[in-house]
């Protein structure tokens, strides 16, 4: 049987989000498979307890190619930077929209400051950082892949976080849409929606995901599995990204241990 194993050693890699959590795991990997990754983040330093090193700089010292580009996602002039600085390196050929906020609120509660904070960074920036990444790859004559970071939430309700939801049901028409429209100029659009997964999106959310298991008497009675951890998703990003997913576009993975099953 064919083990899926692809090399990425002569294209750059974009990821937003990376200093931290799926980001920095999904930059790692393509790290590992060769790729030159551009880290583009609000910060510069993880919030991973267990993170020893910037992700850019765990890379380089694993013998790969990698630069960190201070990026605010919710500004479209901050993602043409960092596209451009990606053309120092050839330029962009995959695109992952990864950055995001959480908040944990009621809906009654939700304050239109906090719904704002979520749409600009989650769907906002997913929407530019698309059309962003594409035009560049048009405009060189290259085609290329964007990933973006979905949630399992897009297509079911949740309690504690609808405004949460909202962008991300947002982030998947911005996937569907994008894939329709730039299919034509040889540019892959898919998304990958992760469930509950251990990180640090938010304070105590990684303790909270650890303790949640399968079965009808626990916490979350609708995951199959269990929570997962961010180095567990990689392979998902890579995949989509990769040449084995050719025929691939328009299209959501879901790696959520079940959890949308139901």
């Amino acid at each position: 049987m064919a083990t899926l194993n692809p090399n990425f050693a002569d294209r750059t890699v974009v990821v937003t989000g990376g200093s931290s959590g799926i980001g920095r795991a999904v930059a790692l990997a393509f790290g590992d498979a060769g790729a030159t990754v551009v880290v583009a983040d609000v910060r510069e330093e993880p919030k991973d307890p267990d993170a020893a090193a910037p992700t850019h700089e765990a890379i380089a010292d694993a013998g790969g190619t990698a630069e960190y580009v201070e990026t605010d996602v919710s500004d479209p002039q901050d993602v043409e930077t960092v596209v451009a600085a990606a053309r120092e390196f050839g330029g962009v050929d995959v695109m992952v929209n990864n950055a995001g906020i959480y908040t944990k609120r009621r809906f009654r509660e939700v304050t239109p400051e906090e719904f704002d904070d979520l749409w600009r960074v989650n769907a906002r920036g997913t929407f530019f950082g698309t059309q962003i990444a594409a035009n560049d790859m048009i405009e060189r004559g290259e085609p290329g892949v964007v990933v973006n970071t979905s949630s399992d939430t897009q297509g079911r309700a949740a309690w504690d976080h609808g405004h949460y939801a909202a962008t991300k049901g947002a982030v998947r028409m911005v996937t569907r849409s994008a894939a329709l429209e730039l299919a034509r100029h040889g540019v892959r659009v898919n998304a990958v929606a992760p469930g509950p997964v251990a990180t640090e999106i938010r304070e105590g959310w990684a303790e909270e995901a650890e303790a949640m298991g399968p079965g009808p008497d626990a916490e979350t009675p609708g995951l199959p599995l269990r929570a997962g951890a961010p180095d567990e998703l990689a392979g998902a990003y890579l995949f989509l990204a990769s040449d084995e997913a050719s025929y691939v576009t328009g299209e959501t993975v879901w790696v959520d241990g079940g959890g949308h099953i139901d």
